[in-house]
C-alpha cells in the first residue's frame, strides 16, 4: 500500500502488482504446433511467438521496475492478456494429459503476503495475475495523477473507474477458473472494485467542493463515498480477508467510512441550516461526531495526514453542533430528534466500473489465426445453424405477411378499383401482353394486306404453272409437226410417253394450287365475319374500350369523397409496411453477413450455449419488429375490408366488375380468334412460298428436257440438210457433163450413203457448209441450227455415237436461284454460245435405220432409256403438306 499526498485531506490507496518468475513460452508452444501441425505452420508462426516471449519478458521485469512507465505497462497486460485467451483456444495446457502442453508450469506470489504463491498448470491463474497486475497500474495512474488541476482530477477519477473494471472483470470471468491465492480470489477482486469506486467517487467530491456547489450536492456526493467504503470495509471484515490484509488497510478503510459519512452530516448540516430546520441539523451533526469519536479509537497505523483531515473535520462538526444549539435554544426551541431515527442522508453516485469487456476482448487478434481447432469449428457451426434457422423462419413469416396482403386485396379488388375511377385502370399483365403483342404484329387491320400477299403469291404461282404447260404443249406440238413430216423415220418416242410424267406432276400443283385458292377464300370470309369482333383490338390505347368506374348520379349525403380518401389512406399505410418488411429483411440478410463469432469462440473459456444465447440475443430487436408489423398488417387490413364495403355499396362496384369482366372475355375472343386467322394466314403464305419454289425447280426440269429435244431436232435436221446439198451438188455436175465415175466412186444420188464413221469424199468443214438460203432443201431451213454443248463434241466427227438424251443437265440444287435464262418467260440459252465450228463430220445416213444421238451405242430398237425428269425431285411432294392447306 501506498499513499498520495497531494492533499492533506483525500489520501488515496494504490495496490503494488504480483510477482511471478520466469517461464518459456516459446518451446513448448513451437513443439505442439510442429506435432500436431506441421513444421511449415510453425515457421509461419515465429512472428507470434516471438511476441508472446516478449510479453512474458515483460511482465516478469514489472513488478521490479520502476524504469518502465506506468502507460506501457498498462498496455503491456492488456495486449498479453487478449493473447493469453488466444493462447487458451488453441493451446491446451495441463498436466495430466498427455496430448497437451505439460511442460508449462504458472507460478505466481500473493500481492498481500508475498510469501504466498500458487503453481499450476493452468492458464487461468496466468490470467488472473495478469488481470489482478492490470488493475494495479490503473490504480497507480490515478494515484499519481495531479488532482489539483482539472485534467489530472479528471485522470484520477478515470483511472480509479478502470481500475474497478478490471477487477470486476476478474472477479466474473477468471477468479472462479484459477483457484489461485487469496488475492485473486472473488471476494479480494470484490473488496477492490469498492475501493477503487470510492477513490473515484472522492475525486468527484474533491471537484464539487472546489467549484462551491450547494451544500446538499456536497452531501449527497460525500455519503455515497462513504457508502463505497464502509462496502469495502465489510469485505476486509469478513472472512478470508480479515485475516489475510495488514490491519493498516482495515483501518484506512474504517476512517474513510466513518470520514465520509461525517462530511455528509457536516455539508448536509449547512443546507439544514439554511432551511431553519435546526433539530435535525443538530441531529446531523451529532451522528457525524459520533461516528468521527468511534473509529478514532481504532486507528493505528493510519496516515497522519488522514487523521489531521479527521480531527479538523471534527472541529468543524463541533463548532456547527454550538452554534445549532445555541440558536435553537435561543430562537427556535425545536425538540431536537434522536439519532437512531434520523433517515438515511441520501446518496448519488457519479462513478461506475469502466466495462473492460471491449478492452481485454481478444476476437481482433490475428494472432495464431491460422490454428483452428476442431471444437472451435464444429461450435461455428452449430451457432450459424441456429442464425440460419431465425433467419429462415422470420423471412417466411416476412413473405407470408406479403402474400396475405397479395391475396386480401386481390378479393377486394384493390388498388384496380381505385384506378378505375381515378381513369388509370389498365388490363390484366397476360392480357396487355397478349394485346401488345397482336397490336406489334399489325392487329386486325393489317390482315388485308397479307390477305394481299396471298393473292399476289397465288397469281403467280399460277402464272408458273401456265408457263410450264405452255412449254409442255409447245414441246409436244414439235413433237407432231417432226413426227407428220419424217414419218417413219422419226423414230423418237412420242411426246405424250415422254412427258406423261410431267404432265401428272403440273396436274397435281394445278390441284393443290385449286385447293389453296379454296383456304384463301375461307380465310377471307372468317376476315370478313369476324371483323366487327377484332376491332377493338386496334384501340390505342387498350384501356379506352373497356368500361368506366362512374361516381353515382346522385348522392344523399355527398360522402364519397371521404370514403375514397379514407381507403386511399390506409392503402397508403399498408404500402408503407410492405416497404418497412423489406427493409427488415434486408436487415436481418445484413446481419447474418456481418455476424462472424468465429474469433470470440476462439477465446470464449465458458459454455458455448451461454455464448451463442448472448449472441443470438442481437437478433431479437428485429424478430420484435417482424412480429409487430406483421400485427399491424393484420389489423390494418380488417380496416381496409370495412372501407372497401363502403366503397363497393356506394360506388355500386358489382355492376362494374360484372361489365369489365364481359370486356376482358370479349378482348380474349378477340385475341384468340385473331390468332387463329394469323396463324391461317401465315400457313398460307408458307405454302405458296414452298409451292412456287417447287414449281421453279419443275419448270426447269422440263425447260432443260425441252432443250434436249430442240437439240436433237437441230443436229437431225441439219444431217439431212448436208446430205441434200451434195446430192443437189452431185447431180449438178452430172448435168455439166462432168466425170461420173468420180461421182459413182464418191457416192451419187442413188448410189449408197457412207456408213457410220466412213468418210465421205467431199466432205468438209461444217462451219463452210452454209445452208442455201435462197433456195432451200427443206422447210425447216428458218430454223437456226443448235450447236451442242461443248460436253457433247468430239474430235473425229460422229465416229463415236453422241451422248445418249437420257443424260440431260441436272436440276439447280434446292433454293438455288436460277440464272436470268431459265426463269419463266425467258429464252433458251443463247445462240452464240453454241455456234461454234464443228470439226467432225456427218458420215451417217439420216434414214432409213438411222441410229442419232436419241439412242445411245449398242442400243436395240425399240428400247427407251428413262427420261431425265425422273430424277429424283429435291423437295417432298407437295401432297405430303398438312395443315389449313391441303395438297392432293
Amino acid at each position: 500500500m501506498s499513499s498520495s499526498t497531494t492533499t492533506t485531506t483525500n489520501i488515496m490507496l494504490s495496490i503494488h502488482e504480483k510477482k511471478t518468475i520466469s517461464l518459456d513460452l516459446y518451446r513448448p508452444l513451437r513443439n505442439y504446433i510442429t506435432s500436431h501441425y506441421s513444421e511449415r505452420e510453425a515457421q509461419n508462426l515465429e512472428d507470434d511467438l516471438d511476441t508472446l516471449k516478449t510479453y512474458r519478458t515483460s511482465i516478469e521485469r514489472f513488478p521490479n521496475s520502476s524504469s518502465d512507465s506506468l502507460d506501457i505497462k498498462r498496455d503491456t497486460y492488456q495486449s498479453y492478456y487478449r493473447s493469453l485467451c488466444v493462447m487458451e483456444s488453441r493451446f491446451p495446457i495441463s498436466a495430466d494429459n498427455k496430448d497437451h502442453i505439460t511442460s508449462i508450469c504458472f507460478t505466481w506470489y500473493d500481492a498481500f503476503k508475498p510469501k504466498l504463491k500458487s503453481v499450476q498448470s493452468n492458464i487461468s491463474l496466468e490470467k488472473s495475475g495478469v488481470l489482478f497486475n492490470l488493475g494495479s497500474v490503473y490504480s497507480q495512474i490515478g494515484m499519481g495523477a495531479d488532482r489539483l488541476n482539472v485534467n489530472g482530477l479528471k485522470l484520477a477519477c478515470n483511472s480509479f473507474m478502470s481500475a474497478a473494471g478490471v477487477y470486476v472483470f476478474l472477479k466474473e470471468n477468471v477468479s472462479v477458473k484459477s483457484n489461485g491465492t487469496v488475492d485473486v480470489g472473488v471476494e479480494c477482486a470484490g473488496m477492490l472494485e469498492r475501493l477503487m469506486l470510492a477513490q473515484a467517487q472522492e475525486c468527484f467530491f474533491e471537484k464539487v467542493v472546489s467549484e462551491g456547489r450547494m451544500p446538499g450536492l456536497c452531501s449527497k456526493v460525500a455519503r455515497q463515498v462513504g457508502l463505497f467504503y464502509e462496502e469495502a470495509f465489510a469485505a476486509l471484515s469478513a472472512t478470508p480477508l480479515n485475516q489475510h490484509f495488514d490491519r493498516t488497510w482495515i483501518s484506512h478503510v474504517q476512517l474513510k467510512a466513518a470520514h465520509y459519512y461525517a462530511e455528509a452530516c457536516y455539508r448536509a448540516g449547512l443546507e439544514l441550516h439554511e432551511k431553519e430546520e435546526i433539530a435535525e441539523e443538530i441531529a446531523r451533526l451529532k451522528s457525524g461526531i459520533s461516528a468521527l469519536s468511534d473509529v478514532k479509537k481504532s486507528t493505528r497505523g493510519v496516515a497522519a495526514q488522514l487523521v489531521d483531515a479527521a480531527s479538523k473535520l471534527e472541529v468543524n462538526l463541533n463548532q456547527n453542533l454550538e452554534r445549532a444549539t445555541k440558536e435553537n435554544d435561543r430562537v427556535y426551541l425545536m425538540r431536537v430528534p434522536a439519532i437512531s431515527s434520523l433517515s438515511s442522508l441520501p446518496a448519488y453516485s457519479l462513478v461506475k466500473s469502466t466495462p473492460m469487456t471491449e478492452v481485454l476482448d481478444a476476437s481482433k487478434e490475428k494472432m495464431f489465426a491460422s490454428l483452428v481447432p476442431d471444437s472451435s469449428a464444429k461450435a461455428l457451426s452449430r451457432y450459424t445453424e441456429m442464425v440460419d434457422d431465425i433467419i429462415r423462419t422470420q423471412a417466411e413469416k416476412l413473405q407470408q405477411g406479403s402474400e396475405i396482403t397479395r391475396v386480401r386485396l386481390k378479393e377486394m379488388d384493390l388498388p384496380d378499383s381505385i384506378l378505375a375511377l381515378e381513369g388509370n385502370f389498365s388490363l390484366p399483365v397476360e392480357l396487355k401482353e397478349d394485346v401488345e403483342a397482336v397490336q406489334i404484329s399489325g392487329g386486325p387491320s393489317g390482315l388485308e394486306a397479307e390477305l394481299q400477299q396471298l393473292r399476289d403469291l397465288r397469281r403467280v404461282n399460277h402464272e408458273l404453272l401456265v408457263q410450264t404447260e405452255e412449254l409442255l404443249e409447245k414441246e409436244a406440238r414439235e413433237d407432231t409437226q417432226f413426227r407428220s413430216q419424217f414419218g417413219t423415220r422419226w423414230t423418237r418416242p412420242q411426246s405424250s410417253t415422254l412427258t406423261k410424267n410431267l404432265q401428272d406432276r403440273l396436274n397435281r400443283f394445278a390441284a393443290n394450287l385449286k385447293q389453296a385458292a379454296e383456304s384463301d377464300g375461307r380465310i377471307e370470309r372468317a376476315v370478313r365475319d369476324h371483323a366487327a369482333l377484332m376491332e377493338i383490338l386496334d384501340r390505342r390505347p387498350i384501356e379506352s374500350a373497356l368500361p368506366t368506374l362512374a361516381r353515382p348520379m346522385m348522392s344523399l349525403d355527398a360522402n364519397e369523397d371521404a370514403i375514397v380518401g379514407a381507403l386511399k389512406q390506409s392503402l397508403r399505410q399498408l404500402e408503407i409496411l410492405g416497404a418497412q418488411r423489406a427493409g427488415l429483411e434486408d436487415m436481418l440478410k445484413e446481419m447474418k453477413r456481418k455476424d462472424d463469432i468465429l474469433p470470440k469462440l476462439m477465446t470464449f473459456n465458458g459454455s458455448y450455449e451461454d455464448l451463442f444465447r448472448k449472441e443470438i440475443a442481437k437478433y431479437n430487436h428485429i424478430c420484435e419488429e417482424i412480429s409487430e408489423n406483421i400485427e399491424a398488417q393484420e389489423h390494418l387490413l380488417l380496416q381496409i375490408q370495412a372501407q372497401n364495403d363502403e366503397f363497393a355499396a356506394v360506388f355500386n362496384l358489382e355492376d362494374y366488375k360484372a361489365s369489365r369482366e364481359k370486356s376482358y372475355k370479349q378482348i380474349a375472343a378477340s385475341i384468340s380468334k385473331f390468332r387463329e386467322i394469323k396463324d391461317n394466314i401465315n400457313e398460307g403464305l408458307r405454302f405458296y412460298v414452298t409451292l412456287q419454289v417447287r414449281i421453279y425447280v419443275f419448270l426447269l426440269i422440263v425447260k432443260m428436257q425441252s432443250l434436249n429435244i430442240k437439240q436433237q431436232c437441230s443436229d437431225f435436221v441439219m444431217t439431212r440438210n448436208i446430205q441434200c446439198k451434195e446430192m443437189i451438188e452431185d447431180v449438178q455436175r452430172k448435168m455439166a457433163g462432168l466425170n461420173f465415175q468420180d461421182g459413182k466412186s464418191g457416192g451419187g444420188y442413188g448410189g449408197s450413203y457412207p456408213s457410220v464413221g466412213q468418210s465421205h469424199p467431199s466432205q468438209r468443214n461444217v462451219s463452210q457448209q452454209q445452208p442455201d438460203a435462197q433456195n432451200p432443201p427443206y422447210p425447216f431451213h428458218s430454223q437456226r441450227p443448235y450447236y451442242p454443248p461443248a460436253e457433247h463434241q468430239v474430235a473425229a466427227g460422229y465416229s463415236q455415237p453422241r451422248p445418249p438424251y437420257v443424260a440431260p443437265p441436272q436440276p439447280l440444287p434446292p433454293y438455288q436461284v436460277p440464272s436470268s435464262s431459265t426463269y419463266p418467260g425467258s429464252s433458251y440459252p443463247p445462240h452464240a454460245q453454241q455456234q461454234q465450228n464443228l470439226n467432225h463430220e456427218y458420215g451417217q445416213p439420216a434414214y432409213p435405220g438411222w441410229r442419232g444421238p436419241y439412242y445411245a451405242h449398242g442400243q436395240q430398237p425399240g428400247s427407251h432409256p428413262p427420261p431425265p425428269y425422273t430424277v429424283p425431285d429435291p423437295y417432298p411432294p407437295p401432297h405430303q403438306n398438312s395443315g389449313y392447306y391441303k395438297h392432293q
